[in-house]
């Protein structure tokens, strides 16, 4: 084992500004070095317990000063680094300096395909494990990086400390959801179950009349997947005369890759096992899979989550337009920074991903302090529809249709005309429920009122039977662009 005495622990502090408590920093810094870990060296049973997930926001800024050093320090050898920080008059070594990541350049997505294949790759193409990709749906795919390290070992810690915070056990059987390929989602979670020791079910998405009958017969307690697709399963599962919440022993949900109002939340767990919690689970392929935010058992009732790995990915949460810091009760864009990273890391990505940051970011019961508390997302700046300079993201949208009686949760869409600055019409479709009670008139006289009510604006309404529009297995298209729209009134 690697340990630090306590003079080289004070010069560390000297050097980076990192912490003025010794004994904070030997609980921080002692362990197995990097280079131990990528010869197998990690021992897995430190998952079940990670002291550092309690520290207190003091500790965590500490550690992610140190870990900004170290970036410095790695990147400068990386001749694309140099020339991204030399375009607003830095050097790589200056993220050592106090403060000196706000001045730091974005990445933006251009940046990557400018140095396609390999954007900021920084080991050789040889020392890569494997490689998992952005969907690609507006270009080529973005490839990032992982070696060993990052892979069985930094995300395996990222994701564990996931597990424990939604009180996931060694043991428990896990229904694995998320899809596979050069998607980051089903392989992190096969790396990180194995580690922990949770006996994985790795289906995939889809074969949803196999999975209703499984869910009952094999009883997994665990589940990770799209929240659109559990409610396709819970449907599916009536159907075959199977009743989820008598007969599956669903426990906990991991839901990520799309994000869902509160009011759809709670319909599904109204709809589980007794005590069953939908968890957000939240995070991007730049940022090295799933691992950035957590609802806990407290943050949960709050529709927030932490942002749970901040001592290995620093999010910074701000204005979408001056990149200021957002304050609390203040809607704000993700930027992140990849502090461990070692095949691809990145420097202040911004994910286009908003978020409100808590009224109290750090004063959660459940004693993670360290890490700050932000709402779930709630729409990408990238996705913002502004209609008669009225600002509108989907996930408005969506609050207004899981609220309103005899409409289904899971299915809707917004046709716009064109994509533009400014829209002059937006027209929503909606699905009736079958057994329902309510009629077609009087759905889509709610929905049209409680949309002008939240937006100020009246919208079209098309309300179709159930089954009309399209069902999705991960992540769902909610804004469509055709030829023309029927106008606001």
């Amino acid at each position: 084992m690697t340990t630090r005495t306590g003079y080289e622990i004070n010069k560390l502090s000297v050097r980076t500004g990192y912490f003025r408590k010794p004994s904070t920093i030997r609980q921080a810094l002692n362990g197995k070095s990097q280079e131990e870990d990528a010869k197998g060296g990690f021992d897995m049973s430190s998952l079940a317990h990670d002291a550092q997930e309690f520290a207190n926001r003091e500790t965590v800024e500490g550690i992610q000063r140190h870990k900004l050093a170290l970036l410095g320090e790695r990147l400068a050898a990386h001749q694309n680094w140099v020339d991204h920080f030399a375009s607003v008059g830095m050097r790589a070594q200056d993220l050592g300096s106090p403060g000196a990541l706000r001045d730091a350049p974005t990445l933006e997505k251009a940046d990557l395909r400018s140095r396609y294949p390999y954007p900021f790759l920084t080991v050789p193409v040889g020392r890569t494990e494997r490689f998992c990709a952005t969907s690609g749906t507006t270009g080529l795919p973005v490839l990032f990086g992982f070696t060993k390290q990052d892979f069985d070992v930094t995300l395996v810690r990222q994701l564990s400390r996931i597990f424990r915070t939604v009180g996931i056990t060694p043991g428990d059987l896990a229904y694995q959801g998320y899809g596979y390929g050069l998607w980051i989602g089903g392989p992190s979670m096969d790396v990180a179950m194995k580690a922990f020791g949770v006996v994985n079910l790795p289906v995939g998405p889809g074969r949803g009349e196999l999975m209703v009958s499984w869910l009952k017969d094999l009883g997994p307690t665990v589940t990770t997947m799209s929240p659109l697709w559990l409610m396709t399963l819970i449907n599916l599962a009536h159907g075959s005369g199977i009743n989820p919440k008598r007969d599956w022993k669903l426990r906990v949900g991991l839901f990520g890759g799309q994000s869902v109002s509160a009011t759809f939340r709670n319909e599904l767990e109204a709809q589980m096992p007794d005590g069953f919690r939908a968890h957000n689970i939240y995070g991007t392929t730049e940022a090295g899979g799933p691992v950035l935010g957590i609802s806990c058992r407290y943050s949960h009732a709050a529709d927030e989550m932490h942002l749970i790995n901040d001592d290995s990915v620093l999010s910074e949460i701000v204005d979408p337009g001056t990149l200021a810091p957002a304050k609390p009760g203040d809607v704000g864009e993700i930027v992140i920074t990849t502090l461990d990273k070692e095949a691809s890391p990145v420097v202040r990505w911004r994910t286009r991903d908003l978020v409100r940051v808590s009224e109290r970011p750090f004063a959660c019961p459940c004693g993670r302090s360290g890490y700050p508390l932000v709402g779930r997302i709630i729409g990408r700046s990238d996705d913002m529809l502004k209609v008669r300079g009225v600002i509108v993201y989907p996930t408005q949208i969506e609050d207004v249709i899981a609220g309103v009686e005899g409409t289904v949760k899971e299915a809707w869409q917004i046709f716009i005309d064109r994509k533009t600055s400014v829209l002059d019409a937006i027209e929503v479709a909606i699905e009736r429920k079958s057994n329902s009670n309510r009629s077609v008139s009087e759905i889509v006289n709610q929905v049209s009122a409680s949309l002008n009510a939240r937006l100020g604006l009246t919208c079209p309404v098309l309300c179709h039977e159930e089954g009309s529009l399209p069902r999705y297995e991960a992540k769902a298209t909610r804004v469509l662009i055709r030829d023309s729209a029927c106008s606001i009134t």
